[in-house]
């Protein structure tokens, strides 16, 4: 005669436990994923391309254009990747590729990297076009170099739309010997094809940017020692203002990012409407172990957060190697409508981009 009370109280917990059981499990869906940097494990030079519902990565694979595409940056270690260009041997862009950037201008797909045909020495920068609507169909083919008339040594140039005018900026050498690395700007008559000469728009001439003496071992080919370094430059555009963010001293060292903010007015290839930022805009971060972080670029998720890329080393002594890895986090813009890049952040769950 007891056992309906006990009955009862067991059914209306069976019935509460099914009801709360959605409200569970959109409680749990309505918590934000998040992610831990680095993205992957491995991936100097990084470089991302929002477009349409797709993220296209590559970074620096030495031997090969490697293509990465992912609908979350996030999931980047398991997305879906194709070696999409294999150079022929024998040719001047055959080895050492660095610095891959995919880019689209006028519906055909368009990746920029630099090669050598023996050594360092006679790096040049390179494009391969696909006309293709998806860049992991179709073929890529070389359209050239794209050198300034002087055919001086260049690497990791990107390429940028301002205000419809293609603008392509790069490290490179004032002669023709290897020496101090600067950064250079220019036209394009089309995304293989410079229009005029190269103008200098920065050097390494500050005390923060001049940590590059090369150690003894590591010296190659004849290299003098005292190299001092801008590279890695990128263009970042925001609310009517232009910038280019670049990396100084050696990649073996503190590597770091400075920043030259255009004037707003006059010619972009008059140096003296560029101003560099008075110390470094992005710097390690030991206290994080985020060490030497430096060549990215910058990407807006679908929710319009803009967010920054860079390869960074786990510990100080890595070098210039395959543990550089891929970082993202988010960065936010100063009242005067600069970047504001903040320090590397630690190794701990962060949102994942919106899309």
């Amino acid at each position: 005669m007891y056992r309906w009370p006990r009955l009862l109280f067991i059914l209306l917990i069976f019935v509460g436990s099914m009801l709360f059981r959605p409200a569970l499990a959109q409680h749990e869906l309505a918590q934000p994923r998040t992610f831990t940097n680095p993205i992957k494990s491995s991936g100097p030079d990084p470089w991302v391309l929002r477009a349409g519902d797709w993220y296209y990565y590559m970074n620096t694979t030495g031997q090969n254009l490697t293509l990465w595409r992912t609908r979350n940056m996030a999931d980047l270690a398991t997305a879906e990747s194709k070696v999409v260009y294999v150079p022929p041997t024998g040719q001047p862009y055959s080895k050492e590729l660095w610095a891959p950037e995919i880019h689209r201008f006028n519906d055909n797909w368009y990746i920029y990297f630099s090669a050598d045909e023996r050594n360092n020495l006679s790096h040049r920068v390179w494009v391969v076009e696909n006309t293709d609507a998806d860049p992991f169909e179709g073929e890529w083919t070389m359209k050239g170099n794209v050198g300034d008339p002087g055919d001086h040594w260049a690497i990791d140039m990107s390429v940028a739309d301002i205000d419809g005018q293609l603008y392509a900026s790069w490290s490179g050498w004032e002669g023709r010997t290897n020496g101090r690395q600067d950064i250079y700007l220019a036209k394009l008559k089309n995304p293989w094809t410079l229009d005029g000469d190269r103008v200098k728009i920065s050097q390494p001439d500050q005390p923060w940017e001049r940590h590059g003496d090369v150690p003894q071992a590591w010296q190659r080919n004849g290299e003098p020692p005292n190299v001092y370094v801008n590279e890695g430059p990128q263009f970042l555009q925001h609310d009517g203002r232009l910038f280019i963010v670049y990396s100084a001293n050696a990649c073996w060292l503190d590597y770091l990012m400075g920043l030259l903010t255009y004037s707003g007015k006059g010619d972009l290839l008059d140096p003296k409407n560029w101003a560099k930022s008075a110390g470094p805009a992005f710097a390690q971060a030991p206290e994080n172990n985020v060490w030497a972080p430096g060549h990215g670029g910058f990407f807006r998720d679908k929710a319009g957060q803009d967010w920054m890329i860079y390869h960074a080393n786990p510990s100080e002594k890595d070098g210039c190697g395959n543990r550089r890895a891929p970082h993202i986090q988010p960065f936010i813009w100063n009242a005067n409508g600069s970047p504001n890049f903040g320090r590397p952040l630690p190794k701990t769950p962060i949102p994942v981009p919106q899309g």
